[in-house]
């Protein structure tokens, strides 16, 4: 059922809704479970809320719960107490309620009304609330951590959710523009982030994350984007690496950018660059339905070969959030799931941070796709290629 505001926010469709359930339904079936507990709170601006939001559209702050049975009963419980009215508003779920003073008790108490023994757990629920909410119902439930696998769920992106993704995507484009128009000698690192939320708040979107580093092209000592921006004075001469994720509702873009400060690149930094780009094509034209992790690695081993490495990731899941898979370069590797197998309408991040060997300089290229059967499609329209500012 809709909220009877759903004028005052974005809200999905019944019929995503209902898909998203039907979704639900046939994993806790096949997980032989009797329903849900799933965690979210508000690490990464929210992110970490992405599995409750999924199932009950609201994208809060603090500790929130979705209750859900096998039998299609759900409940979010939502914390803190003046949080409450909000969710109602929000949330495409009829019921609504308070998480209590121990999220974990409560929820446990719910548990025990609704009879569910095998129950399946979401996130990454503190300890201290689950080892409360197993207190609390003693020997009827068993819990088993069904994270990764009830993440697959969200890897394949409907129609609605991808109109989403690319208004997120277009929001970051603003915020990448809007850096782009800041970035001159005399400003610091920390001044630039009121250039890039100006770009795309009075519009609606919200901030996901923007990371970013400059340092002199002629001696370079940072390697990839700081979480942290620092008060470094921007200089004539600079390269600046950036990674921006600006959402619309929750569903952020991502895009990965290098400028230069009021000077042609180096011949380093055009050489990085170069790479960057040659592999970033490569490896989204590899991706495509049915490609694996060899796919990927044989599109990136240009790396290596040119006499570079990667700090970041390679590839990773996303939409809402951080998902699978996570794919690094053959070289640098940190495990991987070797069965992996890419399917039409997952979203996914291709970022190649090429780097020196000695880590003292890299770019950033990259952006947020959608895999199709002819490759991974850019949800971005930002001009790709290396940038001068200033």
């Amino acid at each position: 059922m809709e909220s009877p505001n759903t004028n005052l926010y974005p809200h999905f469709s019944d019929v995503e809704v209902e898909r998203r359930r039907a979704l639900v339904g046939e994993f806790i079936e096949e997980h032989e479970l009797d329903g849900l507990v799933v965690f979210g709170w508000s690490a990464q601006n929210r992110t970490a809320q992405a599995d409750v939001y999924y199932l009950s559209g609201y994208l809060g702050m603090r500790d929130n719960y979705v209750v859900l049975s096998a039998g299609g009963e759900t409940t979010l419980f939502a914390q803190s107490y003046n949080h409450v009215p909000n969710a109602t508003e929000v949330s495409f779920l009829d019921d609504v309620r308070w998480g209590g003073v121990d999220n974990g008790e409560t929820v446990g108490e719910e548990l025990l009304r609704r009879g569910l023994r095998n129950v399946g757990v979401v996130g990454w629920m503190p300890y201290q609330q689950h080892a409360s909410m197993r207190r609390t119902t003693g020997e009827q439930c068993q819990f088993e951590d069904v994270t990764p696998s009830f993440r697959k769920i969200r890897l394949k992106k409907s129609p609605e959710e991808l109109e989403w993704l690319q208004q997120g995507a277009a929001f970051t484009d603003a915020a990448l523009a809007g850096l782009r128009d800041a970035l001159k000698p005399g400003i610091r690192e920390y001044q630039l982030a009121a250039a890039i939320e100006t770009s795309y708040l009075a519009d609606g979107g919200t901030t996901g994350f923007y990371y970013l580093a400059s340092t002199p092209m002629s001696q370079p000592e940072r390697c990839v984007p700081s979480q942290v921006l620092s008060n470094r004075v921007i200089e004539i001469g600079d390269v600046v690496t950036c990674e921006i994720a600006i959402a619309y509702a929750g569903y952020a873009g991502q895009c990965l950018r290098t400028f230069t400060v009021s000077a042609d690149p180096t011949p380093q930094i055009a050489e990085l660059h170069a790479t960057a780009e040659d592999v970033y094509h490569g490896v989204a034209n590899a991706i495509r339905t049915g490609a694996g992790i060899e796919d990927v690695w044989e599109a990136s081993d240009a790396i290596s070969e040119r006499g570079f490495t990667i700090r970041d990731g390679l590839v990773h899941g996303y939409g809402i959030g951080l998902l699978p898979p996570s794919i690094r370069t053959r070289e640098t590797t940190h495990g991987v799931d070797d069965d992996w197998v890419f399917e039409a309408g997952q979203t996914i991040v291709i970022q190649p941070n090429v780097i020196s060997p000695d880590e003292t300089v890299g770019v950033q290229v990259g952006e947020l796709c959608v895999v199709t059967d002819d490759g991974a499609r850019s949800l971005h329209s930002y001009p790709f290629e290396l940038i001068k500012a200033g």
